[in-house]
């Protein structure tokens, strides 16, 4: 199993648990791809051997002719907690990351179209990186963090997660109604409008501004 990289802290030994990711949670990214907002979360999976780090490489797959990136905030669970109450969702909270959702575009439409399961779009291998997470006592306020996307030097995304249709409090609730969470899973909490193709030769570098960054490149 592979662990966090912790930002300034090399004490912590924290294990990758499973990744929860939802999708549509920012209004302008389910305009952009013509979705219906939805009215509580909608989760889908990616494997822990999905994820990649800091200086790392996405791989196109030979299955995919159009890979897209996705930003987003990660929120790492620091301790188990099943059907947890708002009010005390972030006791449970180890600390935030900005991630990337990558997604094979042409598979998860093909897919969809017919009315099939597309979670494999989702789970190649790099299709999750991440960059180092940053303790939560010190991100004041991980609800209104600006995030960013720049693909070879151009911003592609860029918002607040002020702008997510659902909180952090309220994400942690709903999963925990279905699942346990336990220490070391990861949140991926949707990407806000921008989403685009990545290519071979691309450098991807994406930010929650002030806190933390990743830069990976596209093989």
């Amino acid at each position: 199993m592979i662990s966090y990289k912790i930002k300034n802290n090399k004490n912590i030994n924290l294990k990758i648990g499973k990744l929860v990711c939802l999708a549509r949670t920012y209004k302008k990214h389910a305009e952009e791809m013509k979705s219906e907002i939805p009215k509580e979360p909608l989760i889908f999976f990616k494997p822990a051997s999905s994820v990649i780090f800091n200086g790392d490489s996405i791989q196109i797959p030979k299955m995919s002719k159009c890979v897209h990136h996705e930003v987003e905030l990660a929120v790492i669970i620091g301790k188990k907690c099943k059907n947890v109450l708002k009010k005390d969702a972030m006791n449970y909270v180890f600390g935030y990351a900005v991630a990337l959702d990558i997604t094979a575009r042409d598979i998860q439409n093909n897919l969809k179209n017919k009315g099939w399961p597309w979670g494999i779009a989702k789970g190649f291998d790099t299709f999750a990186p991440i960059s180092e997470v940053v303790l939560k006592e010190n991100v004041p306020n991980p609800q209104n963090l600006d995030i960013s996307l720049k693909l070879n030097g151009k911003i592609k995304q860029s918002s607040n997660t002020n702008n997510m249709i659902f909180s952090i409090e309220e994400i942690i609730e709903y999963i925990s109604k279905i699942m346990t969470l336990e220490k070391g899973d990861l949140i991926m909490t949707g990407t806000p409008e921008g989403v685009g193709e990545i290519k071979r030769g691309d450098v991807i570098k994406a930010e929650l501004k002030g806190f933390c960054f990743l830069e990976v490149d596209v093989t």
